[in-house]
This record gives structure tokens, C-alpha cells and sequence, in this order.
């Protein structure tokens, strides 16, 4: 579904969702890709406008290669254009609604989520819910994502470091935290089946994050704790989705209770499971090798390193999405090993 190699599916001891829940629980039976694979299943329904203007859209409609549900308004009014080649949507830039969070209430409608087809949208998705998956349902487009949205980009960071906006951001934060725990309380209303939230909030660039750890702990840090609060107050997980250098994040991304992340390559992902990964569930990127001159027993022997390193029964942790999208590494050989080793390694505790 997300690209790259095919992954097989094993005989595994529990369903699907049972593994990957346990690895929400911190005690993994074995090493799942948070996200993807035979253990995950998406539901980000066409009738919440967000998830098509964001051209991310999983449910009874969901055709692979052929939807046309991508692009158009979001829950606030803002268009976003789909890019083809890119796969995703972006606003449409240079027009922002605003420039300054103190006019923010002058110019943002709050979205009437009780009038979306709920009932109607539930009957249609009786048949898409898989027993043997675990169900995550993505949040679009977090808090800073949603200032960029309103703002553009200079002007939402602009809004960070600017004192007389201080009070306003923190305002409109604290307004929709209330949003998304009605929309994830709603959520849970018609579909129980849904077991995590992943929020979608970007933070950073290839070589840093776009505002400081001091700026994310005053201004989005008590936000996002409404929302993972009220997510495991319901029994259910809370995953971060944040791409960029945000390695300066991370205690903060730990403080606003998100149970898992999978950072993307730019970040030193093993430093970090050293150091965090007993507080939150990462993905971590394993090693690079040569599948054209690496035999199939060293490929073993690379999972089975990995899986040493960091399938440990007190400080677990999850192989990196994006390490899916790296054919030479994820060979047939690599995964079947580690999918072994780490089913040792877990079961050790």
C-alpha cells in the first residue's frame, strides 16, 4: 500500500493485531513496521473532508490507483491542490487568510462535524473492517501544519517567536484540541474498531527542525496532551506523525504522550532508541547493506544484529516505515531473520 518491496506474512502466533498491539504496549511478540504490513489496516473515511483534501483517503471507497477523492477543501475551507507527481496535496500557496493569529477569529469557521453522514458513512463501511488488523486513523493536519494552512509558512513560523501572538496561538490551539478530541470521541461513536490516532504534524526540514524544543513545549506540547490524554483515556494508542529533523523534539514529543514515532532518516534513529527508547516506541532505521554483494547468510546476520540491538523485551522498539522503502536492504532473507530473531529476543522477557 505505501510502496516499496512486498512484505510477507507469517505464521505469526496471534493475529495481526494482536502483535501489533503488544507492540503499542510495549511488550512486542515480534518486530512490526509501525503502519504498514499484514498487521495494519487504515481507515481514513472519504466523508471527513480533511482526509480527501489531503488525498488520504481509506475506506469502503478506497480504490488503489484510480481514486479521484485527492485535492479540494479541507474542514476549514482551505484548498489544497493534489500533486500527481509528489502523491500528496499542498495549499494552494500565497494567499493565506490571515497573516496575524490576532485576527484569527475574525476569519477561521470551526467545522460542524455533527452534520457529516456518520450513520450513513458507518452502514457503508460495515464490510471494510478486517477482525485480524489493527485499524489506525490518521489526523489531518495536526497544529503547526494548521497554522501553514491559515497562514503560509513564513507567517505560521513568524506566529511562534512572535510574543504579541503568543496568547492568540495558545487560544486557537486550545480551540482545536477541543476539535479533535470531539472528532476522535465521534470517531469511536460509530467505529469502535478504530485501535490509534496517528496525528499528522510536520515539523522540520532535511537539516532541522523549523522552531525551537522552548517554542514546541510552550506552544504545542499542553495542546497535543489534551488530545493523547483523551485518546488513552478511551483505551486506545496515540501515534505522532512528524517528518523532519526534529532529533531536538524528541523529549517533547515524549511530554505530549505520544506512544510511538518512527522519525525519518535524517534523524539518527538508533542514537535515539539508545537514549529514549525506553520512554516511547520508535522506528528505528537498521543498517545499510549491498544486496548485490551481501550473501543471504549476511543478510541474516545483519537482522539478527538488529534484532540484538534493538528488539529488547524492557526497551522494545519498531523497524522504521521507511526503512520499507529501501529494496536492498529488506530482502526476503532480512526479514524472514528478523522476524525470528525478534520473536526470540521478545519472548526472552
Amino acid at each position: 500500500m505505501m510502496g516499496g518491496e512486498p512484505i510477507p506474512v507469517f505464521d505469526t502466533p496471534v493475529t495481526g493485531k494482536e502483535g501489533a498491539l503488544a507492540t503499542y504496549k510495549k511488550a512486542p511478540i515480534w518486530q512490526i513496521i509501525l503502519g504498514v504490513g499484514s498487521e495494519f489496516q487504515m481507515f481514513n473515511p472519504n466523508f471527513v473532508p480533511d482526509n480527501v483534501a489531503r488525498a488520504f483517503v481509506f475506506d469502503h471507497s478506497f480504490v488503489p490507483g484510480i481514486s479521484n477523492l485527492c485535492g479540494g477543501k479541507d474542514m476549514f475551507g482551505i484548498n489544497w491542490l493534489f500533486e500527481k507527481e509528489a502523491g500528496g496535496s499542498m495549499v494552494v500557496p500565497g494567499n493565506p487568510m490571515f497573516t496575524d493569529m490576532n485576527d484569527w477569529k475574525k476569519h477561521v469557521v470551526f467545522p460542524d462535524i455533527d452534520s457529516w453522514d456518520w450513520e450513513g458513512e458507518k452502514e457503508k463501511n460495515k464490510g471494510y473492517f478486517e477482525s485480524d488488523k489493527l485499524v489506525e486513523t490518521w489526523i489531518f493536519t495536526g497544529f503547526y501544519e494548521r497554522l501553514i494552512s491559515f497562514m503560509d509558512f513564513e507567517n505560521a513560523a513568524m506566529a511562534l517567536i512572535d510574543e504579541d501572538q503568543e496568547a492568540a496561538v495558545k487560544e486557537f490551539f486550545d480551540r482545536l484540541s477541543d476539535l479533535y478530541v470531539r472528532l476522535i470521541d465521534k470517531y469511536l461513536d460509530y467505529f469502535p474498531q478504530i485501535d490509534v490516532f496517528y496525528v499528522h504534524d510536520d515539523w522540520g526540514a532535511q537539516k532541522d527542525t523549523f522552531f525551537s524544543p522552548s517554542a514546541a513545549k510552550n506552544l504545542l506540547v499542553p495542546y497535543m496532551r489534551k488530545v493523547t490524554d483523551f485518546i488513552h483515556s478511551k483505551g486506545r494508542f496515540a501515534e505522532f506523525h512528524s517528518c523532519g529533523m526534529n532529533e531536538k523534539q524528541i523529549q517533547n514529543i515524549i511530554d505530549a504522550g505520544w506512544d510511538a514515532w518512527t522519525p525519518q532518516t535524517m534523524n539518527d534513529t538508533q542514537k535515539l532508541y539508545k537514549e529514549f527508547g525506553d520512554q516511547i516506541v520508535l522506528g528505528v532505521m537498521p543498517d545499510l547493506f549491498d544486496i548485490n554483494t551481501t550473501t543471504e547468510e549476511e543478510q541474516r546476520e545483519y537482522a539478527r544484529a538488529f534484532a540484538n540491538q534493538f528488539c529488547k523485551p524492557e526497551k522494545p522498539s519498531a523497524l522504521s516505515v521507511y526503512a520499507q522503502f529501501n529494496e536492498e536492504i529488506l530482502t526476503k532473507a532480512y526479514r524472514e531473520e528478523l522476524y525470528k530473531q525478534s520473536r526470540i529476543n521478545y519472548a526472552a522477557k
